[in-house]
């Protein structure tokens, strides 16, 4: 069954028109940014358009290619004197410190959910938010499964690692210097994949009935592929295509994260 993620996130925007905005309040997201390639703009622009639809304010600061450390974190503790969310689009550049950076993110405003280590929580990293939605409405369960993720990236490798095993699945992560990963993929009952590599994953490497979560986006000649390819759908018994599966729903989820944090949001 192939995930419609455009389906899953309206609602979610809908169920977040209802709650904030009978009280006329405007939340506001400032996002931090530096260098931002092609993808990266694309997402910004989602982010803002999706923002503007739900009457939140998006103020968009983009800092300088030499930015040090100390400047970005200076920024941050400026910029959320009128924020009521803050959020650090990465990449950053190699110079600058980003575990610095995100723990300089006051835990009010983190609609990124930075230092999520799996601990119960409301505000969910927006990938793990998204993963955690699908999996609910479809009846997926993580308890007892054995569930392999691809790739230990902060926004989708660690957080989904961390939150699967809340949910007492058995994980195990695999990267490019794990011994042995197609076999170790062959036995997944649920695969969780950030790892940023075009048809990663090819239908002889998943066995029949997987669930896959392709969080993997990148840019192929132009074209946005998953880490999956989309020949998976036809063996696993859930897949998130890319485009359109797990991307809005991420987006969804992270202005979810804003309005909850907010003082006029979803009390």
């Amino acid at each position: 069954m192939l995930v419609d993620g455009k389906k899953i996130a309206a609602e979610i925007y809908a169920d977040i028109r209802s709650k904030y905005e009978a009280t006329g309040f405007h939340p506001c997201l400032v996002v931090f940014t530096c260098s931002p390639n092609a993808e990266t703009r694309k997402y910004l622009e989602l982010k803002q358009k999706r923002s503007m639809e739900l009457g939140i304010d998006v103020v968009l600061v983009e800092l300088e290619e030499t930015v040090t450390t100390k400047k970005v974190v200076d920024a941050i503790s400026v910029g959320h004197e009128r924020a009521d969310g803050l959020l650090v689009q990465l990449p950053f550049p190699p110079q600058v410190d980003i575990d610095r950076v995100l723990e300089a993110i006051p835990k009010e405003l983190d609609v990124d959910a930075v230092n999520y280590r799996g601990e119960e929580t409301d505000i969910l990293p927006p990938v793990v938010g998204a993963i955690a939605e699908i999996a609910k409405r479809h009846e997926v369960r993580f308890e007892g499964q054995n569930v392999v993720v691809l790739g230990r990236g902060r926004l989708v490798g660690k957080p989904a690692a961390f939150w699967a095993e809340a949910e007492k699945a058995i994980v195990t992560v695999l990267d490019k210097d794990t011994p042995d990963v197609d076999r170790k993929l062959r036995e997944a009952d649920i695969v969780i994949s950030g790892a940023g590599v075009p048809g990663l994953i090819t239908p002889d490497k998943i066995k029949e009935g997987v669930v896959i979560f392709d969080a993997g986006t990148s840019e192929d000649g132009g074209i946005l592929k998953g880490d999956a390819d989309p020949a998976c759908a036809d063996k696993a018994s859930l897949f998130t295509p890319v485009p359109g599966g797990i991307g809005p729903i991420t987006i969804a989820v992270l202005l979810r994260n804003l309005v909850g944090l907010t003082k006029g949001g979803l009390d």
